[in-house]
């Protein structure tokens, strides 16, 4: 493979190194239009030949990348044309790119099917030849804007190219991606540097800038950038930026009023909307590197724990119930407080949801939400589509409420949601009279065509699943008649108790749960209990690590969500409930777990869907049972944030676990109670639930056991890390 980098500053330079370190029998040709930035390449190993000329530097290539400033682009490619031969591929990388395909055009009549349009999203305030970085492009995002008529082999050989130096690649319109990078990349350059330089003119700078907090570092940091590409970019993108800076100012205005007139109200709302849409664009795989984000961590140690488990903890609350409260209370009449409320990622993009669609939701602030609902039909179409990370329960319930709305709207996910099945959600739906399309394949983006005049009627589940039944019964508020649910077998009711809680009548008759729609919500309080799904985790670590007495208070012990005890109970645990009381609707409870000897069992059916999403924990208390444990009817396990019967699978045999993965469960034969694992390196594949079981995996290990891909633990539990530990668990970030 012959490779030619014309532009040998951050960009170029890096991939040159990036392609060096990985690819080392490719040929590399570089030009720069100065000879000693061609020189220095040359004499860091970058490149094998210094061209002097753009055509010497084409001639005899596969594969031509232009990565120079957006300024000089159409003179470049003026002359890669003239020398263009056949099975030439071509890309470049620019910020921006209307311009780019506005010189294409002024120069070859029309976009050449050869040439396809890229940008990769990486970069840093150091540039030049010495900056480059082999690793620039991992876990970062490239974006190609192929013309109807490019090549699709040529795509496919500039996506092959990204991805081989760790880069992920998305496809996007052309004006879109001017759109989004105007507002989040190029204005806040240009605000980083219009600020360094409205200060620079202050008589007394030197003292501003000596004293500056860290606050000022990191967000003036990229003023430090070339600032030649950030004129050319700046021109190159004006229509876009023009109208980012038109919005940014606007909000900037509403915001020197509300401090000049001591608005505190506005101030914090406005904040809390901030610090809620940071916190969720913090979870977006789009822009997340966890090199680069320490709150994120990517790989875990665990260790074999040399004492047991005693003490009292609380667990964070019930994500199923956090989800339901922001929903429902939205939809309210009146001001619902929400205690309790769990402050992981998928909340937060529920909430953040229900702010894009003009509710006013203050927190969560120490679990405390406060939200001003807007009643059944008071929400407002959102600017765009809805992002929901990686959380499965927004995108199903949401489905729902917005079959019912006037709008119509779209809702995205991250990486992992994309890949979920949501025509167990479409179809039902669909049988009220709404309108829902999906990919080819049923998975998202999910796109809710509003304004459709719904009917009330009997649906049959197909599956077990409680958010399918939750979103047939938010779909029923908005249809006319009675909506009538029908379950497979019984699954979690947190939707049918918290719509009693806000004075709507639900009517249940064994599995089946009546809904008349057009009725009210009234606002109430709300104090959400510890997340048994949380709980099993310690309820695990305790029953297995020798010595261990544990409290966890406050725990939901709802009927439909404690599979996970009684499957524990028929397997010889000592878990005692104490304490059980009613706590706004739902029925909570202590629990002391002491270490004991566990049994293998086969799993009875009826508890399998109420324990759905602890199996992965139960999978790892199966190796220290005496006999085999057999799990049957668990497909839904495959449809999870990972494939969790063969992730779980995968991750036990490293271990040391003999273990036969089947379509719907799995077969674990266990060792005993004195057995321990073997250290190993497994992978987590980005599933919460599947990390935090291998961490309880470590503490009976021989060794070191590391888990990769840990990041999105915290999407359910983001104090876990620091909770473990202070229970006992010998568990660290990785480095």
């Amino acid at each position: 493979m012959q490779l030619t980098v014309i532009g040998l500053g951050l960009i170029g330079a890096s991939c040159c190194a990036s392609v060096r370190k990985r690819y080392p029998g490719w040929t590399i040709n570089g030009f720069s239009r100065t000879k000693p930035t061609r020189e220095k390449a040359l004499a860091k190993g970058l490149i094998d030949r210094a061209c002097d000329t753009i055509p010497e530097a084409v001639s005899g290539s596969d594969f031509v990348l232009i990565a120079v400033p957006m300024g000089e682009f159409r003179k470049v490619y003026q002359i890669v044309y003239d020398f263009y031969h056949e099975g030439l591929v071509v890309t470049d990388a620019g910020s921006t790119k209307g311009s780019v395909i506005d010189d294409l055009i002024t120069v070859s009549g029309s976009i050449p099917p050869w040439f396809i349009p890229g940008h990769p999203i990486a970069g840093s305030e150091r540039s030049g030849v010495s900056a480059a970085d082999p690793d620039l492009y991992v876990d970062q995002q490239v974006i190609l804007t192929p013309d109807r008529n490019s090549d699709k082999s040529a795509i496919e050989c500039v996506i092959d190219f990204w991805t081989r130096q760790g880069a992920s690649v998305v496809q996007m319109d052309v004006t879109r991606h001017d759109e989004v990078l105007a507002l989040t990349s190029h204005l806040p350059h240009i605000l980083a540097f219009n600020l360094v330089h409205a200060l620079s003119d202050d008589d007394d700078h030197i003292d501003i800038f000596r004293y500056a907090a860290g606050g000022f570092r990191d967000f003036t940091r990229i003023a430090g950038s070339d600032p030649t590409m950030w004129r050319d970019i700046s021109l190159a993108n004006r229509k876009a930026i023009l109208k980012g800076l038109d919005r940014y100012t606007d909000r900037l205005k509403q915001m020197r009023g509300a401090i000049e007139q001591s608005d505190g109200t506005w101030l914090m709302r406005s904040f809390e909307k901030a610090r809620g849409a940071r916190r969720l664009f913090s979870s977006l795989s789009f822009h997340r590197s966890s090199r680069e984000d320490s709150s994120l961590p990517s790989t875990l140690q665990s260790y074999y724990a040399k004492e047991g488990f005693s003490g009292v903890i609380r667990v964070p609350g019930d994500k199923s119930i956090s989800h339901r409260s922001i929903m429902l209370g939205a939809l309210a009449e009146g001001v619902t407080i929400v205690e309790g409320c769990l402050e992981g990622e998928d909340v937060i993009a529920t909430i953040q949801a229900f702010r894009e669609m003009g509710v006013q939701i203050d927190g969560p602030r120490e679990g405390r939400v406060k939200i001003y609902g807007v009643g059944r039909n008071g929400l407002i179409a959102p600017r765009s589509a809805l992002y929901l990370g990686n959380s499965g329960t927004s995108m199903r319930l949401l489905s729902g409420i917005l079959i019912g709305q006037s709008f119509s709207t779209e809702l995205r996910g991250d990486e992992s949601l994309s890949r979920r099945p949501m025509r167990r959600i479409a179809d039902p739906l669909g049988q009220l009279g709404a309108i829902i399309e999906t990919e080819n394949d049923g998975t998202p983006p999910i796109r809710i065509r509003g304004g459709q005049l719904l009917t009330g009627c009997h649906i049959g589940m197909t599956v077990a699943s409680a958010q399918v039944k939750s979103a047939l019964l938010l779909g029923g508020l908005f249809a006319d008649g009675e909506t009538i649910v029908s379950e497979v077998t019984p699954t979690r009711d947190h939707t049918e108790r918290m719509l009693t809680g806000f004075g709507y009548p639900v009517e249940r008759h064994g599995s089946t749960v009546h809904i008349l729609g057009g009725g009210c919500l009234n606002a109430c309080q709300i104090d959400v209990p510890g997340d048994i799904s949380s709980a099993a985790f310690f309820i695990v670590a305790a029953s297995i690590v020798p010595g261990s007495d544990l409290i966890i208070e406050h725990v939901g012990v709802n009927p439909t969500r404690t599979g996970i005890l009684k499957i524990l109970n028929l397997m010889g645990a000592n878990i005692e409930v104490l304490n059980s009381r009613m706590v706004g609707g739902e029925p909570v409870a202590d629990l002391r777990i002491r270490s004991a000897e566990l049994s293998g069992i086969e799993v009875p059916p009826d508890l399998v869907p109420p324990a759905i999403d602890e199996f992965p924990v139960l999978f790892v208390a199966a190796c220290f049972a005496t006999g085999s444990m057999v799990i049957t009817g668990a497909e839904e396990l495959r449809v999870k944030e990972s494939d969790r019967i063969q992730v779980m699978a995968d991750g036990l045999k490293i271990l040391g676990v003999k273990i036969s993965s089947k379509p719907d469960g799995a077969i674990i034969e266990g060792r005993g109670h004195k057995f321990l694992f073997s250290s190993g390196s497994v992978n987590a594949h980005d599933d919460h639930r599947v990390a935090m079981a291998f961490c309880v995996a470590g503490l009976r290990s021989k060794g070191l056991i590391e888990i990769d891909n840990c990041a999105n633990i915290n999407t359910s539990f983001p104090n876990f890390i620091s909770l473990a530990q202070e229970a006992g668990f010998d568990i660290a970030v990785a480095g």
